[in-house]
């Protein structure tokens, strides 16, 4: 297992928590998206072990959305990047449509990470 494939399927559970969390509640139909997305995912046990892990964590979201793009950051582009936003979309469409801070969440990390890869 590379270090940095967990380290990025470690960051991609924590902005999905990231993402559920900014509007109040994990929605039953956000849950069923997000297992029924990654249940043919090679890396969906550690992405959800993630996930389950920050949610019995409480940390404050800003906080661990940092810690996400710094990973990525250090990480550096990856294929995945594309998978992990097409992922955070449909979460966010399956509960009554994306809300703003969701919509900001999911802009935010498509533009953190083309201004960041964008320098190098």
């Amino acid at each position: 297992m590379s270090t940095n494939n967990t380290r990025l399927y470690d960051a991609f559970g924590e902005l999905l928590f990231v993402l559920v969390k900014s509007d109040g509640e994990f929605q039953q139909s956000e849950r069923e998206t997000l297992h029924n997305i990654l249940s043919n995912h090679h890396w969906s046990k550690e992405i959800l072990w993630s996930f389950n892990y920050e949610s019995n964590k409480n940390h404050d979201l800003e906080d661990l959305y940092k810690k996400v793009i710094f990973t990525c950051y250090d990480i550096g582009p990856n294929a995945e990047y594309q998978f992990m936003i097409e992922v955070l979309e449909a979460v966010a469409e399956s509960s009554l449509g994306v809300v703003e801070t969701e919509r900001k969440i999911i802009e935010n990390f498509k533009q953190d990470l083309l201004t960041e890869f964008g320098k190098r």
